[in-house]
């Protein structure tokens, strides 16, 4: 399999021309947390970063492992502006906007060039449901299988809307045509890796060198047994393999 060099992915982000952005500078995002930490997943795993956390989400996955930006979205309203000063308090250079979902909200398009123009690098992590022409060196793209739906009886509402969006492959193939990116499954059972290759089968636009397997889990016992059986087939298939590093770093919880 070819090692895709980060310096491949440094590309200049894509620019807003439209002016509607300096509209939306003044309008709040709720926000859960920024912290600096680690990135513990893809390319730029170990990169010191500055994580902001964006509340709110349009899928309600059965393992959401931040349930405070998705099912009980909780956090202050900041402006652009506001957002920028707390990241500027912190010394990392790179960006990761995260959530929830990010790229719900057209906050962002202003947010992600003020931070381009100040010499951050910026992941935005997304599902791939929703585009928005943000400013982004790295669209890392984590597409919802079926294992992620709710209960459907203790949720019936919140599973048949999240069935009938997780799966938008015209959002992620223009996502991939004008990002460098990252595609992110997660796996909570082997047969996963068979819904992954049928989904980048309907998608042939998408590299494979670009497509990564982590596993399902927020505790390392959990995360270890599923790498028992996952690396393997990550090998057979031709994956990369994600591990979750800041959970083997930090363990479970807010602002690791």
């Amino acid at each position: 399999m070819t090692q895709l060099p980060i310096s491949s992915m440094a590309l200049d982000p894509k620019v807003d021309t439209t002016g509607a952005a300096e509209q939306r500078l003044d309008q709040p995002l709720r926000i859960a947390e920024i912290f600096q930490s680690r990135q513990g997943e893809g390319f730029l795993t170990g990169t010191e970063s500055v994580f902001i956390r964006v509340s709110g989400c349009n899928l309600r996955c059965r393992f959401c492992d931040t349930p405070y930006a998705s099912w009980q979205p909780e956090g202050p309203l900041l402006t652009v502006d506001e957002i920028l000063h707390r990241v500027e308090s912190f010394p990392a250079r790179h960006i990761v906007l995260t959530g929830g979902e990010p790229m719900m909200f057209p906050q962002v398009v202003p947010l992600t060039r003020h931070l381009s123009d100040r010499g951050y690098h910026v992941t935005v992590e997304t599902a791939g449901t929703v585009y928005r022409p943000v400013q982004c060196h790295l669209m890392s793209i984590s597409p919802k299988l079926s294992n992620s739906t709710p209960d459907r009886e203790l949720h019936p509402r919140w599973w048949k809307e999240h069935e009938r969006r997780r799966h938008q492959p015209d959002v992620i193939r223009q996502l991939i045509r004008e990002y460098p990116y990252q595609i992110k499954f997660v796996i909570d059972r082997p047969e996963d890796v068979e819904e992954a290759e049928r989904f980048l089968a309907a998608i042939p636009e998408i590299d494979r060198d670009r497509v990564l397997l982590m596993p399902q889990g927020t505790n390392l016992e959990t995360l270890r047994e599923k790498m028992a059986w996952l690396e393997p087939l990550c090998q057979q298939h031709g994956f990369r393999l994600c591990p979750r590093k800041h959970i083997e770093w930090y363990g479970p919880g807010r602002g690791k």
